[in-house]
């Protein structure tokens, strides 16, 4: 997406010997506190934060902007396992940019981006570019989730960054199977740790920070999965929020492993929305004077694949990696990022025609992620959040009917969202339950009613279970997240009402909408 900070969503869109090498450490103090509820034990509480510059060493570019920008930046200490009084603890790493109005300052602003598993600190930044206005009154706060970024990252050295989609038959399903239960396996020399990957353990961490930094309550702006983990913690600490936004609100009673399963009508909706604008573009991409020809152009394609792998330049397409490429429709549906979109779709269909190809250069990024190795072990972490926060079955049998009960309807994108994830082959269970999200505490939300990935249906369902909020749609919108234009569009009504929420309190009195321009 061209001017705006690349995608936030992951989904199609998951004896301990390496604590040491995840610098775990015996909790100081560790015989004192115990927890309260859901509260950090008292021996987290003793530490105080130090802050330093954020540049690490001269090749870190994220860090000298940061500095640049007067943050601030810093690391604490939280257990690992919050249940267990003397856990060892994990260092979470987190960024400051102070409020920058003089005698405005309202308080701490926590600002997470997605993922799961995407690093806050650097982005927090761009959000605080993004919206000076909010950065005016608060201290944007940037914090690194546990296992991510600065936070005692964990790597699984995976060789790729996931299975990919089942392909046309048992065969592929069978060989991509395989090849998640490798991701999963490669996985299981940090057993002791992964259990303690989830969601409810970094609202946790969000806490003690708070607590840390002197804040009685926090305010929060969180996207995409950053929808979720603000629900989990306004279920287990609603008292200690002061103004929360979510955009894109993920559907809590369904986040896990297995979310993608309520994808795939709304990634057909998008893939339909961009047909209908290629169709208008038939002169220049070539693809079909109408929408359902531009379709067909798209099944044409898969139809080849299934057959055989595509060169495309110095890779191959197969099925495994089609649908995730086709993924790409969800990126965005300006006129930049569908022009860029059907470019790279008019490679794959002179390919699938027998053409030699140049890949256009998305085609070419996205392929090379596809293939290479899992590279800071950004897709593992993923992952152990997904497992840690829900079940998923242990059965692939089950995986494999659904996609066959798909085909029919869902052609381009069922063979991966119904496809299974190493979470079926998971070394580890979660430690607890799914939180269960049911509260009346002030929240907005915004969203798009035909977003691909935070799909309407699940935005209105975490409306109906967070009774005290209001939800202002951007109607006729095919992309993903909608303020302050960092992953998507900016769009001025939508910013105007988070931003009069965040700045003035004042929540709309009703539900309502926006439009495109």
């Amino acid at each position: 997406m061209r001017g705006r900070v690349g995608t936030a969503v992951g989904a199609g869109l998951v004896a301990w010997a390496c604590v040491a090498v995840l610098g775990a450490q015996p909790a100081a103090g560790s015989g004192a506190g115990g927890l309260s509820g859901d509260g950090a034990p008292a021996s987290s509480l003793r530490q105080s934060v130090t802050w330093h510059r954020c540049q690490t060493s001269p090749e870190d570019a994220e860090g000298g902007e940061l500095d640049d920008a007067g943050a601030q930046c810093a690391e604490v200490m939280v257990p690992l396992d919050y249940s267990r009084p003397g856990s060892p603890t994990v260092k979470v790493a987190l960024s400051r940019l102070a409020a920058t109005g003089p005698g405005q300052r309202r308080g701490v602003l926590f600002y997470n981006p997605g993922g799961p598993g995407v690093p806050a600190m650097y982005l927090a930044l761009k959000f605080r570019q993004a919206e000076p206005t909010v950065g005016a009154r608060y201290d944007v706060i940037g914090m690194d989730p546990r296992f991510t970024g600065r936070s005692t990252p964990l790597d699984c050295q995976w060789p790729l960054p996931g299975a990919g989609a089942a392909g046309p038959d048992r065969e592929g399903f069978e060989r991509s199977a395989a090849l998640a239960r490798e991701l999963a396996s490669n996985c299981t020399r940090h057993r002791e740790v992964l259990p303690h990957a989830s969601t409810r353990n970094t609202a946790r961490d969000m806490d003690v920070v708070r607590e840390l930094l002197g804040e009685r309550r926090l305010s929060y702006v969180g996207s995409s999965y950053g929808s979720y983990l603000g629900q989990v913690y306004l279920q287990m600490f609603p008292r200690r929020v002061d103004r929360a936004v979510l955009d894109s609100a993920l559907d809590p009673d369904r986040f896990g492993p297995d979310l993608t399963n309520t994808q795939g009508p709304a990634m057909a909706a998008a893939m339909e929305n961009w047909a209908a604008w290629a169709a208008r573009h038939h002169g220049r991409y070539r693809l079909g004077a109408t929408a359902a020809d531009v379709l067909a152009s798209v099944r044409g394609i898969g139809s080849t694949v299934d057959r055989g792998p595509l060169r495309v330049g110095g890779h191959q397409v197969d099925s495994r990696t089609l649908p995730q490429v086709l993924w790409s429709v969800s990126a965005g549906d300006d006129e930049a990022t569908y022009g860029d979109f059907a470019a790279m779709v008019r490679v794959l269909d002179d390919a699938a025609r027998g053409l030699d190809v140049v890949p256009t250069p998305l085609l070419e990024a996205v392929l090379t992620g596809l293939n290479s190795p899992d590279a800071g072990g950004v897709a593992a972490v993923q992952t152990a959040i997904l497992c840690a926060d829900r079940q998923a079955s242990r059965d692939p049998e089950t995986y494999y009917r659904a996609i066959q009960a798909h085909r029919g309807d869902e052609p381009v994108f069922g063979s991966l969202v119904y496809h299974l994830t190493p979470c079926s082959f998971w070394p580890t269970a979660p430690a607890e339950p799914p939180t269960r999200v049911r509260n009346d505490v002030p929240v907005l939300m915004v969203g798009a009613d035909g977003d691909p990935a935070a799909t309407y249906e699940g935005q209105r369902h975490a409306h109906r279970v967070l009774a005290g909020s209001r939800l202002v749609t951007l109607r006729d919108a095919f992309h993903h997240t909608v303020y302050a234009g960092l992953f998507a569009p900016r769009n001025a009504c939508i910013d105007r009402a988070v931003n009069h929420y965040l700045i003035d309190g004042v929540l709309p009195s009703r539900d309502t909408s926006c439009r495109k321009p």
